[in-house]
């Protein structure tokens, strides 16, 4: 059943976990994907023993738009379409980008709803359908790596967080880099939740966005924004009631958005006022390591006032 968007946060369906020989379809429902690093990405899918399904517009360019992997309805059809396969275990999505707000609306969340709970990732853009799946069908999903970018190419450690994630969840249920600091102190149990925070902003107002925080972790990130604008967007959240009762909140990666003491000292005003917990540069989002974070399932948040490390520890494994 579909979830109010003002209800407080509550742990979601959870998929099964993939096995070897397990299909995934892969989707570009933003922006296009250059064809010489979609293929590296689905030989690494090959490598862990799983077998690859390239959607019909995986690869498309729009007609006029040339920051969209294809028009809006193929999008959504190729989204839909490997969800309500029988065949299909997970759906991966290629890149972020643009367009997924030019899309959601076009998706059967009936049909998805009906098809019942698959794995899902991606990031960026795609926060907008980790919304929509949240909100729209009850199911849980990973913010993690997408096969067509840099981080998932060349890092390992981005690599293994969603290998592990996706066979063996139980073993990476405590995330974070050895950077991660504490911004606010406190510990916090809640919902996990959020994505690329521009993307949550921008969801305001819409008639499926969500409108209450109330037992939510917000995991955070974002790319090419600078510290003004960071500050326009939590600003934007915080005067909408969007952030009332959250739980605490973890941050990743925010690559291009300038020096980062600027970026940490917007993060601290903004949030620090809201009296919870708030962990920095966990390793998730855009920056040369992305962790893989299950959305959906109650999770801890340590934020040491000794110094200690900080970390969100997920309480239950992300998959079944």
């Amino acid at each position: 059943m579909t979830l109010s968007p003002s209800a407080p946060l509550a742990p979601l369906t959870r998929p099964a976990r993939l096995r070897a020989g397990a299909r995934v379809a892969v989707v570009s429902p933003s922006g296009p994907v250059p064809v010489d690093r979609l293929e590296p990405g689905l030989d690494i899918l090959r490598g862990w023993g799983l077998e690859t399904v390239t959607m019909p517009h995986v690869l498309d360019l729009h007609h006029g738009l040339d920051y969209l992997a294809g028009a809006d309805e193929a999008r959504a059809r190729d989204l839909q379409d490997a969800w309500c396969d029988p065949s299909v275990d997970a759906v991966i999505c290629a890149r972020g980008g643009y367009g997924v707000q030019r899309m959601v609306d076009l998706v059967d969340w009936a049909a998805i709803r009906a098809a019942g709970p698959k794995v899902f990732a991606g990031y960026s853009d795609v926060t907008v359908l980790h919304e929509a799946f949240a909100l729209r069908t009850g199911f849980a999903t990973l913010h993690g790596p997408m096969v067509g970018t840099e981080a998932f190419l060349k890092d390992p450690r981005t690599q293994e967080s969603l290998r592990a994630t996706l066979f063996e969840p139980e073993t990476v249920r405590t995330l974070g880099l050895d950077g991660a600091a504490v911004l606010a102190p406190g510990r916090a149990g809640g919902i996990t939740y959020g994505g690329c925070v521009s993307l949550l902003a921008a969801e305001l107002g819409t008639p499926h966005a969500r409108r209450s925080a109330r037992g939510g972790l917000l995991v955070i990130e974002d790319t090419g924004e600078s510290p003004y604008a960071i500050d326009r967007i939590l600003t934007q959240l915080l005067r909408a009631g969007a952030l009332d009762g959250v739980a605490g909140v973890a941050c990743g990666s925010w690559t291009g958005c300038g020096p980062y003491e600027k970026v940490r000292a917007v993060l601290a005003d903004r949030l620090g006022g809201l009296g919870v917990p708030v962990v920095e540069e966990l390793g998730f989002g855009h920056g040369p390591t992305g962790l893989t974070i299950p959305l959906g399932v109650p999770a801890v948040l340590d934020a040491p006032a000794d110094g200690g490390p900080a970390s969100l520890t997920v309480q239950v494994a992300a998959l079944l």
